[in-house]
């Protein structure tokens, strides 16, 4: 009797050690398991393929805005319609020509016809009061476009215009430090850097309507280079 109580003790604190090693382990992979960001594959028709790395810590709401677009194919067919050489190449804008704005239905959101609204997201940079966003306007950089109503010192225009971003998006082609804490910076190239300069280079021409002006910005693409689809790995 008392050789089958030893082994069921030994048979319990076998068990019991299993377990916790078991669970130890459980601890350690999830302690040094790699948090993978969100990885983006922009396919631009005629010029090839371009990788960027999201970062949902700095910037979360524009992080999932974009995805949640992307992966409902918003982005598939739209176009570079602003080129500035030596600044940033700017998409995603649904009317083709800077002034279009995603619907909540482009979320992937079910909504009547009547309900299906045009929306903006909350500007996530210091100058909008949030300080989390660390990320700067280098090269390869990815940010938000918006509006921007700031030089007309109205407060509640400034404030309309932080929050103004929808779907529009620029990456950048060169440093530039005056962005930083003024636009949502949210992620970076890390493959194709290449193809983003041979885009940067295409033939531009004044803005309609801006032709004979003395300010005029030369920056829409002769032939505004396509995406043809815009794909997150989660």
């Amino acid at each position: 009797m008392k050789k089958t109580s030893n082994i069921i003790t030994i048979i319990v604190l076998i068990l019991i050690i299993v377990l916790i090693a078991g669970v130890s382990y459980g601890y350690y992979k999830r302690a040094t398991m790699e948090v993978k960001n969100p990885i983006v594959t922009m396919e631009v028709q005629d010029f090839g393929t371009i990788k960027l790395e999201l970062y949902p810590e700095m910037a979360p709401q524009t992080v999932s805005n974009f995805i949640a677009l992307a992966q409902n194919g918003f982005y598939d067919g739209l176009k570079f319609h602003r080129v500035v050489e030596g600044f940033m190449i700017q998409g995603g804008d649904s009317n083709g020509d800077g002034t279009g704005s995603p619907k909540l239905s482009d979320l992937g959101i079910q909504v009547s016809e009547d309900e299906d609204r045009n929306y903006c997201i909350k500007g996530e940079f210091l100058s909008n009061d949030y300080t989390k966003n660390t990320l700067k306007h280098k090269e390869g950089v990815i940010s938000m476009a918006r509006a921007d109503y700031t030089q007309q010192y109205s407060p509640s225009l400034t404030t309309e215009s932080y929050n103004s971003a929808g779907s529009q998006f620029f990456i950048m082609t060169a440093d530039n430090s005056s962005l930083d804490g003024n636009y949502a910076p949210f992620g970076k190239v890390i493959e194709g850097m290449d193809i983003v300069h041979n885009i940067e280079n295409v033939e531009v021409k004044a803005t309609e309507g801006q032709e004979n002006t003395e300010n005029a910005e030369v920056s829409t693409p002769v032939n505004a280079p396509k995406v043809t689809s815009i794909r997150v790995e989660k």
